[in-house]
């Protein structure tokens, strides 16, 4: 098929793997591709057209129509087909994953006394003290919650902070999972602008007056997308500015354990500094294990922390529990800090790598900061002059994506990074999810002949 019809074997594969969802075509690993029997005619089936009134309706003039959209987040967690590379995946490469450690943790959770009891509401007492140490030593155990991983920790903050309709500030870029949870909260994303030097204190005062809004959503350490790290003489103002509107600083701390080994210290948690009951703080074991080890914890103090916990209730009950008894077994073995510092020098070694090979490669793609933490980096297009292949506009964002997964790359268009008008064009690209830096030099050199066919076709070459 790929001498027939002149085209690439990424191509083919895509068309089969098509062909085989639409049940038109059969796969039999070693034997080859089948047609598929004919289907058996579908039963006519009832008119749902009725939905489209009842899931608009508001209700009240005053509510925000809720908008549930995952393309932002299903970017993210969805397999590239076979022989795509994954520069658009949001969770460490199996290689990278403590897979052995975690194991034997679940191995030995599971003959504890009780592990397949019910838990404690609020979690493990045992695992709530590890994660306050963790955050840091103003914050105590009781002032911890065991959530399902940091998304569903958000989906929770979100919900005991702001009622449907009220506006909520956010960075500018932004996580998309995060924007898609607020606008399925019915919320309005009020956009302030990040620098390299994280969140500008100045336009979030300015937006926190404009707005009447009491929720800011941050995150303070290697942001995504962006890798900034709020400056410290910044970290201060925040919270200062927050409490002066009565309102709540939500906290995503998504990647302090993917810190690379040449990064300096790093600075606290914005929580353990915070005696004001201001923070609501979010951090996750996930990014550092494996996307099916989903646990993760919510601090607050104060008043806040039972309308937390009460919503958690209301939509979890609570955390399995042989998953948080695998989550202590896992932190208290040796092999924990050795998998960290392992992935440490590792992650390093892939950011290296591709920022390398994006200089020599794709020089036109201005990259503003090379983050000391974090999976990815943010690359912003040349602008409208220059000609073919220097010219990008919001259109040759996704002409470039879609040149690069017919070249057999995956990656992420900036857009939905952005809560309103973007100021520019721009990619993510992840070095977490693929091999090794044999992949990523493979990658890059794959954006390169995308970046030039997609230049082409923006300007009718």
């Amino acid at each position: 098929m790929v001498e027939r019809f002149r085209v690439s074997p990424v191509t083919v594969s895509r068309a089969l793997a098509q062909l085989a969802a639409e049940g038109l075509v059969v796969t039999r690993p070693g034997a080859g591709a089948f047609r598929a029997r004919p289907r058996t005619p579908l039963v006519p089936g009832g008119d749902t057209s009725w939905q489209e009134v009842a899931l608009s309706a508001d209700g009240a003039a005053d509510v925000v129509p809720r908008t549930v959209d995952a393309s932002g987040v299903t970017a993210c967690l969805a397999t590239p087909p076979a022989g795509v590379i994954e520069f658009s995946g949001g969770y460490l490469h199996p290689v990278l994953q403590p897979e052995k450690a975690m194991a034997e943790a679940l191995s030995r959770a599971g003959r504890r006394p009780g592990a397949w009891g019910r838990p404690p509401l609020d979690g493990l007492p045992e695992l709530r003290e590890w994660f306050a140490r963790d955050i840091g030593d103003t914050v105590t155990a009781a002032e911890v919650l065991i959530a399902a991983g940091g998304q569903s920790a958000l989906t929770t903050a979100l919900r005991a902070l702001a009622p449907p309709g009220a506006p909520v500030l956010v960075e500018s870029p932004t996580y998309p999972g995060m924007l898609a949870v607020a606008r399925a909260a019915g919320l309005r994303p009020v956009p302030v602008p990040v620098d390299a030097d994280g969140v500008k204190p100045a336009l979030l005062a300015d937006a926190f007056r404009a707005t009447g809004a009491r929720v800011f959503v941050c995150q303070p350490l290697f942001q995504n997308p962006t890798g900034a790290v709020l400056a410290p003489e910044r970290r201060p103002e925040v919270l200062r500015i927050a409490r002066e509107a009565g309102a709540f600083v939500v906290e995503d701390d998504f990647v302090r354990r993917l810190v690379h080994d040449d990064s300096g210290p790093l600075p606290r948690p914005l929580a353990a500094d915070d005696p004001d009951g201001v923070v609501v703080h979010v951090r996750s074991l996930t990014k550092a294990t494996s996307p099916s080890f989903r646990v993760g914890a919510l601090a607050a103090r104060g008043p806040v922390l039972e309308r937390l916990r009460a919503i958690q209730i209301v939509d979890t009950f609570f955390v399995p529990r042989p998953l948080q008894e695998a989550a202590l077994e896992l932190v208290g073995a040796p092999a924990w800090p050795r998998h960290l510092r392992a992935l440490s020098a590792e992650l390093r070694a892939r950011r290296d790598a591709m920022t390398a090979g994006l200089r020599l490669h794709l020089p036109e793609l201005a990259l503003p900061h090379v983050p000391s933490g974090g999976y990815h980096l943010w690359l912003r297009l040349p602008e409208g002059a220059g000609g073919a292949s220097h010219a990008y506009g919001s259109g040759g964002e996704a002409a470039l994506h879609s040149a690069a997964l017919r070249a057999g790359v995956a990656l992420n268009p900036g857009r939905p990074y952005f809560s309103a008008e973007p100021p520019a064009a721009h990619i993510r690209l992840s070095f977490a999810a693929v091999a090794g830096t044999g992949e990523i030099a493979e990658g890059v050199r794959r954006l390169r002949a995308a970046y030039d066919e997609a230049g082409r076709s923006e300007h009718g070459a």
